[in-house]
């Protein structure tokens, strides 16, 4: 898989919670560091994402945001 996105980090799913139409993908991508996504229960369910399936988050934004406390 080729993109234009350079951040790809590789991971394991850990969580799927799925809603009415979107569903929160969690995934470890090691250290203990976890990613989140946002994405359709289509899009789930067409990449047969489950829970140990090892994925790539691919981070593609023109902007971060940072916080601190």
């Amino acid at each position: 898989m080729k993109l234009s996105a350079r951040n790809q980090l590789k991971g394991t799913i850990i969580e799927i919670k799925e809603g009415a139409v979107n569903a929160i993908v969690k995934i470890n991508v090691g250290n203990d560091n976890v990613i989140t996504a946002d994405i359709t229960l289509q899009s789930v369910k067409e990449l047969e994402l489950e829970v140990g399936k090892e994925v790539i988050a691919v981070i593609k934004s023109t902007s971060v945001m940072i916080g601190v406390e």
